[in-house]
């Protein structure tokens, strides 16, 4: 069973905090969405958990095959190196290596090693474009490309736990709803445990099993369900104008 939870985190820049008290909880085989504003701590959260943001206080755990491991100061590699993939925000593709060279460095942690080739068979049948692509260099794709060639990269680690930043930044609504099914296609196809920050809650909430809203580096709403979400008055607010 794969999950992963914080407890009472807290995190920020120097001495300025962002995040206070963020307790939150993805369930083995749950895909949760985080939303929130620009500004409000989603990916300072994030980047917290993968080990990027160091945490003044508070606990991260994930439970990795029915073992659980406390990711405080652990290093970003190591906490991949447990089956804990990252999709960041922006892509942060490598822009003059090729898609297969792009693909080919996702799978550096020794289990992916060993399933190097499915993996990579997998990820173009999934995504064909990107088979068609794979001697294109990655900067040279359009913004959905890029996006899921990201996806694609992760998938490339063999995870057991994926965590998504902002996958619809800067993409057409038409390549938000692609990307947001094929995240979907992909924790069913590996069987993952899904974390998502989004701030498109229409699209984020017709993968989500449950959700949580963040305003000020605090959780102020948590929805046990989609029905929950959108009898949000929060939500109904300040992502739906109702």
């Amino acid at each position: 069973m794969n999950s992963i939870r914080t407890e009472k985190l807290c995190a920020g820049y120097g001495s300025v905090r962002i995040l206070h008290n963020v307790s939150l909880e993805v369930a083995a085989g749950e895909t949760v969405v985080l939303l929130g504003t620009n500004g409000n701590g989603k990916s300072t959260l994030i980047k917290t958990i993968m080990g990027i943001v160091s945490p003044s206080s508070g606990r991260i755990v994930a439970e990795i095959d029915g073992r659980e491991h406390d990711l405080v100061g652990m290093t970003t590699e190591e906490i991949v190196d447990l089956g804990i993939a990252l999709v960041p925000e922006g892509r942060r593709l490598f822009p003059r290596l090729t898609v297969e060279e792009n693909l080919l460095l996702g799978a550096y942690r020794p289990t992916a090693r060993k399933r190097l080739k499915d993996n990579l068979t997998y990820c173009y049948e999934a995504f064909p474009r990107l088979n068609e692509r794979r001697t294109q260099l990655a900067g040279t794709m359009s913004g959905g490309e890029q996006q899921m060639l990201a996806l694609a990269r992760a998938l490339m680690s063999s995870p057991k736990i994926l965590v998504v930043d902002e996958p619809s930044v800067g993409l057409s609504p038409l390549f938000v709803r692609r990307t947001i099914d094929m995240i979907a296609q992909l924790k069913d196809r590996y069987e993952l445990t899904v974390l998502m920050a989004e701030q498109n809650f229409t699209q984020a909430i017709r993968i989500a099993d449950k959700g949580y809203v963040i305003v000020h580096g605090e959780i102020a709403f948590h929805g046990e369900n989609p029905e929950a979400m959108h009898r949000s008055d929060l939500i109904r607010q300040h992502y739906l104008g109702l």
